[in-house]
């Protein structure tokens, strides 16, 4: 046996290495990372979310139990409503190309609200479904 003590020999880059590893681990960025990033918070990202409000209260959600869609009208009725709101509050302070946006979402969603209640008002005074040419099963569910 010897006497002599064993010597620790320390890698003096060690530190340097794993900061690097870190650097190219916090640089890189996961897929779900990258799908969880939100749009920048402007104009447009507030005019599309009441849009989509008011999309998915005009059907565009289907029902959970598989039976239809979601209506919604009131709902739709009021993200529409606040969309009029912002036009009439931003009136002269948006560039051209918002200006445009907003009122061609605003036409094509009340457009979409009239159709949407229109089949909603004939589906409930006994519409006819026309693949079975008997009462309509309606597939709406109302909140």
């Amino acid at each position: 046996m010897s006497d002599e003590t064993p010597e620790i020999q320390v890698d003096s880059d060690w530190k340097q290495e794993a900061q690097a590893e870190k650097d190219k681990l916090a640089s890189q960025e996961t897929p779900a990372a990258d799908a969880r990033k939100l749009p920048p918070a402007d104009f447009k990202g507030l005019i599309g979310l009441l849009a989509s409000q008011a999309i998915m209260g005009l059907g565009a959600m289907p029902d959970p139990s598989g039976r239809g869609v979601v209506i919604d009208m009131d709902g739709a009725r009021f993200a529409i409503d606040l969309l009029v709101v912002i036009q009439e509050k931003t009136k002269g302070n948006l560039d051209a190309e918002e200006d445009s946006e907003l009122e061609t979402l605003i036409v094509e969603l009340r457009a979409r609200y009239v159709q949407v209640s229109e089949l909603v008002a004939q589906q409930q005074a006994g519409g006819m479904n026309p693949e079975a040419g008997g009462p309509a099963d309606s597939g709406i569910i109302t909140p």
